[in-house]
Parts: C-alpha cells; structure tokens; sequence
C-alpha cells in the first residue's frame, strides 16, 4: 500500500553527513515526523540541535504546497523556535506564555485558554482511556462514538497558534480533570497535518501496548490514505475496541532499547 523511506539527520551539525542531509520531501505523498528535539535536564524547554535552513525552506514548501503532514507523537515536541512549524502542527509541547491551548466539555465543546493562562505542557501517567470522536472526520468514518485507548499519554495544555485548527476526537486527563486534544487535524497552505499524542515507545518497552493498540493500528493508515489525499478505505476491523476495553495486536514484538522517542530522524 505504502513505499517507505526513512532519513535520519545526524545528532549533531558537527557529525559526518550534516551537511549532506537534504531529504527529498517532495518525493513523497506524505512525511511522518517524528523528531523530538527537546533534550532534557534541566530546562525541558531548551532545544536541542535544528534542522539545517535549508532542510526548513525545503519542508516548509512541500508541506505549504500540498504535502502531507503525520506528526507522530512526540513530533510535536519539536522546533518551539521555528514559526512555520508551530503553524502547520497548531499545538504543540510548549510553555504556559506560548499562544493558545484547547480543552474541551464532555460534548466536545472548545473551551480555550489564551497565553499565559493555566499550565505549560504536560501530561499524567499513560493509562487505558476512552477517546471521544469529535465530528465525522473521514479518518474515523465507521468508529463507533467511543473507543478505549491502550496505555494513551494525554497532554494538557498543549500551545500553539491553533489556526485552521480542527479537534476530532479528545480524552479525560486524570490529572486535570479536563478534556484535551488526542487528534487534530490543520490546514496549511495546501496540505493537510494530522497530529496525535498516540503511539508513545520508549525504549525500556517491549510491545508497548499503545502500538498493540488495534485502534491505533487502524487509525494509522486510514491518517496516512487522508493525508495523501485518496479515498480513506482501510477498513476497520471487526476486534476495533468499544469503550469498555482496549483490543490489542502485537505486530512486531520490538526488544529493548531498539529505540529511543528523542532520537532525531525525519522520516518518510
């Protein structure tokens, strides 16, 4: 169904091939992004190293000009410094003055907070949660209203410009005590991005139940068949789960330490 390709930057601007790194965005009906930026200690808001200006101009044309976007997981972590991707993500892990975040009422209602209003980004302890469908996205056509996640991270107080923004399904944060975002969708120029806080590994897991998640795996492709603009037709499956419990496939069983969510690649 899908020709991949995978383009890793290098760690750092001073490591072999930096200045060689010029993926071939335009190649591609879609680009999944999975770059997380942010290095930790200290300050979880410092950034760690940028793509080269170059690589920017590059994606900011093809995603403006009809590209498609999956920003996946921690994808949205990334790049707090560059505004065009603060556009095309719409919400992102970002401080509590960075611009706009979005909850939601139980009737998936839009309650925002502005800048500087309550808290900077985070989120609880990933656990089994109930995802609300929002409106009749083509992503979701044939999902029952409600569905329970697998072992889902839900971030509250995600920010951004949140133009041209759409929320098609959101979850309770037991933290909170809040509705927040777990899809959205926004337009950009010509393209579309899809962003979700699904699909969390990390590398001490073992078939982390978040990616055995049958809802997961059916929203993935069906994101991807959106994204490139074609009929969304990857059907769902007769196990998708209901509300009351989630329904797990293990595709791949991944051993330990295979990979990391801060590792830098933009793939394809």
């Amino acid at each position: 169904m899908f020709q991949v390709t995978v383009s890793t930057a290098p760690p750092t601007p001073d490591a072999p091939g930096w200045d060689q790194w010029r993926p071939k965005f335009a190649d591609y009906d879609v680009v999944i992004q999975t770059c997380n930026d942010l290095p930790g200690g200290s300050n979880p808001q410092s950034q760690g190293p940028q793509w080269p200006a170059e690589v920017q101009k590059a994606f900011e044309e093809y995603v403006s000009g009809g590209g498609g976007l999956f920003v996946y997981h921690g994808g949205n972590n990334a790049f707090a410094g560059w505004p065009a991707y603060n556009e095309m993500i719409g919400l992102g892990w970002r401080p509590a003055n960075f611009g706009r975040a979005v909850a939601l009422d139980e009737k998936g209602n839009l309650k925002p907070y502005e800048a500087g209003v309550g808290e900077k980004t985070g989120h609880g302890k990933r656990i089994d949660t109930v995802i609300h469908r929002r409106g009749e996205h083509p992503i979701h056509q044939g999902f029952p209203a409600k569905w329970m996640a697998a072992e889902l991270e839900i971030y509250f107080y995600a920010r951004g410009p949140a133009k041209n923004m759409e929320v098609i399904s959101y979850g309770l944060d037991q933290k909170t005590q809040q509705y927040w975002p777990t899809e959205w969708v926004v337009q950009y120029g010509k393209d579309r991005v899809y962003s979700s806080t699904c699909g969390h590994f990390w590398k001490d897991q073992i078939d982390p139940p978040n990616l055995s998640d049958v809802a997961f795996q059916t929203i993935l492709p069906r994101a991807l068949q959106w994204l490139a603009k074609r009929d969304v037709t990857y059907p769902v499956p007769a196990n998708f789960p209901g509300p009351d419990q989630p329904s797990l496939r293990v595709l791949l069983s991944i051993p330990p330490a295979a990979t990391t969510e801060t590792k830098p690649p933009a793939a394809k």
